[in-house]
């Protein structure tokens, strides 16, 4: 039996054997099922993180086969999801253009620093570590985010650009400005993506809605000719301004290649001189001063290139003379131009060092690489690691509330038990070896797991079959996804997330308590304000808890009663932990009613409700019945719980009170303080 615990702690999955045919059957069917829906899930997530779409297949792949085989729930889907996709995307968006080779290599750094950090807590055996981000902080955390998820793909849907700044309200403020300009095949198609999804959700719920969809727009897409894109140099630019932001683009990108293989050479130059025993440390002061300085200067080159790229996006040209190598490409002609009017108008779509890619029609995914991705260690240093490390650990937090909250979901109905620290594991396993295969970061997906469970699937192995599914794509079916259109993804994403909009919840959560309505909705607006800096709303909620639950503590209940007779006596009962936040109120109320009532001559604390003592509690203890029995007031307990009378005795103050001071009840003390016979009037007060 001890050698059969081990196994299982060690391989979890050893549990599932032997698989039955029935079984095996119900898990296969399941796995089809999950990923029919996770292959086109995970390309349109991998847009949202800002990767090229192919990178969300990478992490499909890997990642649900470990998270399953080590997890504990059977039915839990991990892979690419919706919350940390913006997460990754919002915190790589600081430090990297999104879909550049920097912005890749950050985030497959993150996936294997969320790995880490989750891998360890779970070895640790810390997954209570998640109840420090409160349900209410996680409320309005998560509708926040849906709401930005959504609004970062309405210039997809309507087919316009969208920049990226520091402040995301306002990039979508721009796309607003743009709404004249919306590409109506790519408006038609997100919203013919939506209704025909909504419609089998509500009308055919067992049919892979998002696959059809999937399916009908890129098929639309190839027969309409949808894409229309083309390469052209900087020179081919006729119109005069544009030339000259895009000549400024470039010039851009080498000022910010050049400074970046500077801040490589001084970052290698004070780490060689640290590992010196004995260095000079002015000289690695100004090393680090100037590695400082030279980070404040990419980072200023590469907002002023996003800004230079959004100006460029603005452009709409026309071709004049050959449109397919050396035409001149100028700004539209006025309305009203007949032959410009019949004439394509291109868009900047992205910028490639000399290159300039320009769209006439639909977006579209394009050339997505075929066959499985290499496997490579994560690129990472102490640098990286120190710059990702706060968003790492928000990620690591919410990413896994988010896949405990389903795995209990479904343990509720399966009747399975889920262990919260091997579900850690099986998540941090699930990051680290995908980060190895390119994928970023990763977690449990409800609506996969929802599918997985209503498909009947009995252990993990579903998940194994489900990331066999998207082996065969990557080996087989990437071709025929170059033609699915950018509008169907962003349809996707925008069903997806709405359904997590819950405003409800945030006034549920006023109703209990107010405080807890306060965090949340403090959360929400925070978050909003701060996008795309997302950690920085969440890190703000869940602090503004803490210190909303220490304040609630700082003043719990105290009732004071007054026993009017012969020797009368003061009876407190203190509600609450006596600890270091608390302590002087406590103290302050003692002190007030020995005040009101001179004419008492013992105070009785009454320790029904104290659970915990700590040592500025003892403290306070011991300076109050110093003071009191100098004025000829005794202090005396009641009811005090054995964990604070054990703290007593290892302090000493219960011998120094003596043990006639504590009494097992309060009717004992009572009868041994106030004389029998008188009658006692109680005056009751609550602070």
């Amino acid at each position: 039996m001890a050698m059969a615990r081990r196994l299982h702690r060690l391989f979890p999955f050893a549990r599932w054997f032997p698989l039955s045919a029935l079984t095996l059957r119900a898990d296969v069917f399941a796995g089809l099922s999950v990923g029919l829906v996770l292959v086109p899930q995970s390309l349109a997530y991998a847009q949202l993180a800002g990767l090229p779409a192919y990178y969300g297949l990478y992490a499909a792949f890997l990642p649900p086969m470990i998270g399953a085989l080590w997890g504990s729930s059977n039915q839990l889907a991990t892979g690419p999801v919706a919350m940390v996709s913006i997460l990754t995307a919002a915190t790589l968006a600081q430090f990297a253009a999104p879909g550049s080779e920097r912005f890749v290599a950050l985030a497959i750094t993150l996936a294997l620093l969320v790995g880490v950090l989750q891998l360890t807590l779970g070895v640790l055996r810390l997954g209570a570590i998640v109840s420090f981000l409160s349900h209410p902080v996680i409320v309005g955390f998560t509708n926040a985010a849906a709401m930005i998820i959504a609004l970062s793909q309405l210039n997809k849907l309507l087919g316009v650009s969208i920049g990226r700044g520091e402040h995301f309200l306002l990039d979508v403020w721009g796309v607003l400005e743009q709404v004249h300009e919306t590409h109506l095949p790519t408006l038609a198609m997100g919203l013919g993506a939506i209704a025909l999804i909504l419609a089998l959700r509500r009308y055919a719920p067992r049919v892979p809605g998002v696959l059809i969809a999937v399916v009908i727009g890129t098929a639309t897409s190839w027969l309409i000719g949808f894409e229309r894109s083309t390469e052209v140099s900087i020179e081919q630019l006729a119109d005069a301004d544009a030339r000259a932001l895009a000549l400024e683009h470039l010039a851009g990108d080498r000022a910010i290649e050049q400074l970046n293989a500077e801040l490589g050479a001084r970052r290698g130059e004070l780490r060689s001189l640290r590992a010196q025993p004995e260095h000079n440390r002015q000289h690695a002061l100004t090393l680090d001063y100037q590695v400082q300085a030279l980070k404040l200067e990419v980072r200023a080159q590469e907002n002023e290139n996003r800004l230079r790229a959004r100006a460029l996006r603005r452009f709409r040209l026309q071709a004049q003379g050959d449109a397919t190598a050396t035409a001149a490409y100028r700004s539209t002609a006025q309305p009203g131009d007949a032959s410009a009017a019949a004439a394509t108008v291109w868009r900047v779509q992205r910028i490639a060092g000399e290159r300039i890619v320009l769209v006439g029609g639909g977006e579209v995914i394009g050339r997505v690489p075929q066959g499985l991705p290499s496997l490579a260690l994560p690129p990472f240093g102490w640098d990286t690691l120190g710059l990702l490390f706060s968003s790492a650990l928000v990620i690591t937090l919410v990413g896994f509330m988010e896949a405990i909250s389903i795995a209990k979901a479904i343990a509720t109905r399966t009747r399975e038990r889920i262990d919260p620290n091997q579900e850690l594991i099986g998540q941090g396993l699930a990051n680290l070896v995908g980060s190895f295969a390119q994928s970023y970061p990763v977690s449990g997906s409800f609506s996969r797991s929802a599918v997985n469970l209503g498909a009947g699937a009995v252990t993990g192995m579903a998940s194994v079959f489900s990331a066999l599914v998207v082996l065969a794509t990557l080996v087989f079916l990437t071709p025929a996804l170059y033609h699915l259109p950018q509008a169907v993804l962003a349809a996707i994403i925008f069903v997806a997330v709405t359904g997590l909009i819950d405003l409800r919840a945030i006034r549920h959560a006023w109703q209990a308590h107010r405080h807890d309505g306060i965090c949340a909705l403090v959360t929400l607006v925070a978050t909003l304000a701060f996008a795309p800096h997302l950690d920085a709303g969440i890190l703000l909620g869940g602090g503004l808890a803490i210190v909303m639950f220490l304040y609630r503590t700082m003043s719990p209940r105290v009732t004071i009663r007054f026993h009017d007779a012969q020797a009368p006596v003061l009876a407190i009962h203190f509600d609450g932990r006596l600890y270091f936040a608390n302590v002087p109120y406590f103290e302050d109320a003692v002190l007030e009613a020995v005040a009101s009532h001179p004419s008492a001559r013992a105070v009785l604390v009454v320790g029904s409700g104290i659970n915990e003592i700590d040592a500025s509690g003892e403290e306070m203890l011991r300076h109050l019945q110093r003071r009191l029995h100098a004025g000829g007031v005794r202090v005396v307990f009641a009811d005090l719980k054995p964990q604070a009378i054990a703290v007593l005795r290892a302090t000493g103050l219960h011998a120094l009170i003596g043990e006639d001071a504590f009494f097992a009840t309060e009717r004992d003390a009572l009868e041994a303080l106030v004389k029998p016979g008188k009658t006692i009037a109680v005056i009751d007060r609550v602070r």
